[in-house]
């Protein structure tokens, strides 16, 4: 990958501002599929072998800028804390005195998670007073970004690259890696599958992928879009995006 990441740049004990995705399903206020924490790990682990002090911060579905105890981190914290093999502290907000005051006694190679972020409406709108903010008062002095999923430009994901030094962590690394490679240097028959709930998100990608798959095959919310513009009855829509 062509860009930084966290190999090539001295993290030797600073505070860092993990953006990962822990957007995960939660019943009951359990974790039902531990899947994206557990591969945020090489991520963390590496940090703390760098006695880094590691704030980690994280969306979780769409509580629109409002607190919603439904669409608390606590549960993934609480997760984290079993796959990791280490504390991982949770406060409740993103900002304000009480994120300060537990960053402040934070040690190197320890974790705090952060609430939701999109509990403020700030952070989907990109707002740049939001950004600084998340940076001033965790006392951040790098940002990593391991949150390939979270792709829209809010305020924990593109905004604090301009306020803080960025790289990218170990799992954005392995997929633009991956997916750099299965388009440049494929197997052939390359077959896509895409899958999604917003088809005007899609739109480019697949005008992009077209002339160099085999083969695609659109599947989810996005294939019955097409589906309906061919005139087939597709039923009742009855999932929710995160």
């Amino acid at each position: 990958m062509n860009k930084l990441t966290i190999r090539d740049y001295d993290l030797a004990g600073k505070t860092v501002f993990a953006r990962l995705d822990w957007n995960v399903p939660i019943e009951d206020g359990q974790v039902t599929d531990t899947f994206r924490i557990a591969a945020t790990k090489p991520t963390v682990d590496y940090l703390v072998k760098q006695g880094c002090k590691v704030i980690i911060a994280s969306h979780l579905g769409r509580p629109d800028g409002k607190v919603d105890p439904e669409f608390s981190l606590k549960p993934a914290a609480d997760a984290a804390t079993k796959i990791f093999g280490r504390p991982v502290a949770f406060v409740a907000d993103c900002i304000g005195d009480e994120v300060k005051a537990a960053a402040a006694k934070l040690q190197p190679g320890e974790l705090l998670c952060l609430e939701n972020v999109r509990f403020h409406a700030a952070e989907e709108t990109n707002d740049a007073a939001f950004a600084k903010q998340l940076a001033a008062d965790t006392g951040a002095e790098v940002f990593v970004y391991d949150a390939f999923a979270s792709y829209r430009p809010h305020a924990s994901t593109e905004g604090l690259a301009h306020i803080l030094p960025a790289v990218s962590g170990l799992l954005v690394e392995q997929e633009v890696d991956y997916i750099t490679g299965a388009i440049e240097h494929p197997k052939r028959p390359l077959v896509a599958i895409i899958g999604g709930a917003k088809v005007s998100t899609k739109v480019a990608i697949l005008d992009h992928l077209i002339p160099k798959v085999d083969a695609m095959l659109l599947t989810g919310p996005i294939a019955n879009t097409f589906a309906l513009a061919q005139g087939h009855a597709i039923g009742q829509k009855h999932c929710r995006a995160g």
